[in-house]
């Protein structure tokens, strides 16, 4: 409970934190006259106590032998008693009270001791009376004048501050905050810090506070005068990012009259009671040269403390340490001066980020991180994965682990597992076949007796392949082609297209398709003359024909695969519109007798087939030819054409002729979407690679009357104008120069003068060549 020592004539106890913990103490001083005295802080500093805490938080109390309730047995031996008062309430009632002696041997008195303690200065010196020196000084001849007023056989103080000088009794000085007595063969003086009499002085880049005095004392013929000037630094602290060190000057001009007599005799230095013997083994510095001494100190020593604290949001550390220095020197006026000086040293707030270490293991699925480097102080009290918060008792609950790990450099971090699997971890689809799993973690902790948290957030990403993309299996009957596509990812990372259109079940439906779906896999049946059909080769033997379904990434849009299934018919009758604008036919006419193939023909006779036998004949023309007319209906265009077969006179057997009538006719028709066509020169160039979009019927002996026309270039003017007023327009042979930021207003008029034709303006585009589909292009209009 409680320890304590004697170090260089102070009184050093200690007591023990924890069994102080949540309880109330005080001190009193056992005078053995008056009884106990309660020790605060106008008594500290007057009679040469002081109460503080280490680094550690334990209580210190630290007493001068000279302090004013201390047993002094012929200045050797001091006994001092302190009654230590623990209770569990603030007001201190029901206190248990422990009385505690201390004692102490000091002998080794230098001829003056100067203390400077954290609240006061104190001198002693010696009273015997030493050989007058030939050397008087300014300051002390001066103080001669007024030694004739001095009280008869009474002790009286005399300051000397830059507001001049001023003479008062001890009894004065007492009020002051002063403590001036007398023991067997010393006398002392005792100070506190910036007082009206005190004076603030740099001595070699250190600020010092000193008092100036003289101590005197008149009885019959003798006189005596005492210097008890003291002087004690109160800065020379500076630090670095990794080192404090403490100044203090060598020579200080107020306690050493002259400097060329000075010489130094020992320099010591200490951490709390104990000295420290070889300070370069602790990795401590201690350096003096003729201006000054320095201990430098690594931050993080032994003997100081590490203590974590957050200040502003920031988590960061401080560290302390008590220090003492002890220099013992001689001069010619005063032989041999002890200087000790205590100081407790704390750094200011050093902030300190903490890192987050991504040791995930992809093999195992499991983001593992590590969240330090903190102090032994530290405490994670919670984390939110993602948005949502958890106790660690929850966490743990949840299935996450957390646990502490140590660090080499007595930190320690937490640990963090979870795994890739946990619903609060995001996934994201990315590239073919990858999936980023991103782990978002918000940490609060909290540092030993602060109220206040800290908050630090972290995200841990990890890409694996994780994902097998789909494989379609392909197959055929005799009219129709099949894609059977495993379920798996659809809609979730990938979606189906055909061309550019999402392949949705109402496209399906549109389209003539046919699906099915297991728990597994999806089947599309794609009839043969369905829309999105590719006709790789088309002849009169057979048609081989492609169905293309492309799988994308549903954000981005990327073509990740192709599935295809291709197959070769044997169809004996079929129209196929192709988007280019080409029409291949394969049509069947069975008569009896059986008409001859060849002399079949389109409207425009000299539009004959390309290939037949006794029963179809085969025929591929674009319907801008062959008499091929043209007419709106709704949004489709729709081109019509005729197979016809001449009226002919046939033998007979018995009468001399036989004449067929009517003429045998089959009307063929090509359906496109209006929107879709805009002049017959804008389709694309290839119909073995480009899907149609046109849809044909055949019908037989059709006697429909229809208002035809032959499909014709469309008069059509387009101009440019110089503004919006569309009054004034660029010559159609001058080049145009606009940057892209720059409007473009584009007039186009239709001079078609017919009721029947109307102009729909979609999608314009400049090229460099009436081509079409030449490259590269700029589009000015799209949809409109």
């Amino acid at each position: 409970f409680v320890e304590s020592s004697c170090r260089s004539r102070i009184f050093w106890m200690k007591l023990n934190k924890l069994l102080l913990q949540g309880k109330f103490f005080q001190l009193e001083i056992n005078d053995p006259y008056a009884g106990p005295v309660l020790l605060d802080e106008k008594l500290a500093s007057r009679c040469g106590y002081v109460l503080s805490e280490d680094v550690w938080g334990n209580p210190v109390f630290r007493a001068s032998v000279l302090g004013c309730h201390v047993v002094n047995e012929a200045d050797e031996l001091f006994s001092l008693t302190v009654n230590i008062k623990v209770s569990s309430f603030s007001n201190m009632r029901a206190a248990v009270t422990y009385t505690y002696p201390m004692y102490c041997s000091y002998s080794s008195w230098a001829s003056r001791e100067i203390v400077c303690e954290e609240n006061y200065m104190e001198v002693s010196v010696k009273t015997d009376v030493p050989a007058v020196s030939n050397d008087y000084t300014l300051a002390w001849m001066s103080a001669l004048p007024e030694t004739q007023n001095v009280a008869y056989q009474l002790w009286q103080l005399m300051f000397v501050s830059p507001s001049g000088r001023k003479r008062i009794t001890v009894s004065d000085a007492a009020k002051l905050g002063y403590s001036f007595n007398n023991t067997l063969y010393r006398v002392y003086l005792r100070a506190p810090y910036h007082s009206n009499e005190s004076d603030i002085s740099m001595v070699n880049g250190v600020n010092m506070n000193m008092v100036t005095s003289t101590s005197m004392y008149r009885q019959r013929w003798l006189l005596l005068l005492i210097d008890t000037t003291v002087s004690c630094p109160i800065d020379g602290i500076s630090f670095t990012d990794t080192t404090l060190t403490w100044t203090v000057p060598s020579v200080i001009p107020t306690l050493v009259l002259q400097e060329s007599t000075f010489l130094s005799k020992n320099i010591l230095m200490g951490i709390d009671d104990r000295i420290v013997v070889n300070p370069e083994e602790k990795n401590y510095l201690l350096k003096h040269n003729e201006t000054h001494i320095g201990i430098t100190v690594p931050i993080g020593a032994e003997g100081g403390k590490l203590k974590s604290s957050i200040s502003g949001g920031v988590y960061g550390v401080i560290y302390s340490i008590d220090l003492f220095l002890e220099h013992t020197w001689t001069d010619a006026d005063w032989q041999t001066t002890k200087y000790t000086v205590i100081k407790s040293i704390t750094t200011p707030f050093m902030p300190q980020i903490p890192t987050v270490i991504n040791n995930t293991l992809p093999e195992e699925r499991l983001f593992s991180i590590a969240f330090g480097h903190f102090l032994p102080d530290v405490s994670l009290v919670a984390i939110t994965i993602g948005k949502v918060p958890f106790t660690l008792r929850e966490a743990q609950h949840h299935g996450f682990k957390i646990y502490e790990t140590p660090f080499s450099n007595r930190t320690k971090g937490f640990i963090l597992e979870v795994s890739f699997d946990d619903p609060y971890v995001l996934r994201e689809y990315v590239n073919r076949n990858e999936t980023k799993y991103t782990l978002l973690v918000n940490y609060t902790i909290s540092v030993d007796l602060e109220m206040t948290l800290y908050y630090h957030s972290a995200e841990v990403e990890c890409v694996i392949a994780d994902i097998k993309l789909p494989e379609a299996v392909s197959y055929c009957d005799e009219e129709n082609l099949y894609l059977s596509i495993p379920t798996f990812g659809l809609h979730q990372y990938w979606n189906l297209y055909l061309g550019n259109k999402l392949l949705n079940r109402h496209i399906a439906l549109t389209n003539g398709y046919l699906t099915a779906t297991n728990t597994t896999h999806l089947v599309l049946q794609i009839p043969l003359f369905a829309v999105g059909v590719v006709y790789e080769e088309v002849s009169f033997q057979k048609i081989k024909a492609r169905f293309d379904v492309a799988l994308r990434k549903v954000r981005t849009m990327e073509t990740l695969q192709m599935f295809s299934v291709s197959c070769s018919f044997n169809s004996s009758s079929f129209i196929i519109c192709h988007p280019d604008g080409t029409v291949t036919i394969s049509a069947q006419m069975k008569t009896v007798p059986a008409i001859d193939m060849s002399k079949t023909k389109l409207r425009d006779s000299s539009c004959k087939p390309r290939e037949y036998n006794e029963g179809h004949a085969f025929f591929k023309f674009h319907v801008t030819t062959c008499g091929t007319s043209v007419r709106f209906e709704g949004d489709h265009i729709i081109y019509e054409n005729e197979i016809s077969y001449e009226k002919e006179t046939l033998p007979g057997w018995n009468i001399p002729t036989i004449t067929r009538d009517p003429d045998y006719r089959l009307t063929v028709l090509c359906y496109y979407r209006a929107k879709e066509t805009l002049v017959l020169g804008a389709f694309t160039s290839d119909p073995s690679t480009s899907p149609p979009f046109g849809s044909g019927t055949m019908v037989p002996r059709s006697n429909i009357a229809v208002n035809r026309r032959v499909r014709q270039a469309l008069n059509v003017v387009s101009r440019v104008s110089k503004d919006e007023s569309f009054m004034e327009f660029y010559d159609p042979n001058v080049a145009i120069l606009k940057r892209p930021v720059e409007p473009v207003f584009l007039e186009v008029e239709l001079k078609d003068e017919s009721p029947d034709i109307e102009l729909y303006l979609e999608d314009c585009w400049v090229t460099g060549s009436v081509d079409f589909n030449s490259t590269p292009r700029w589009n000015i209009t799209v949809d409109g």
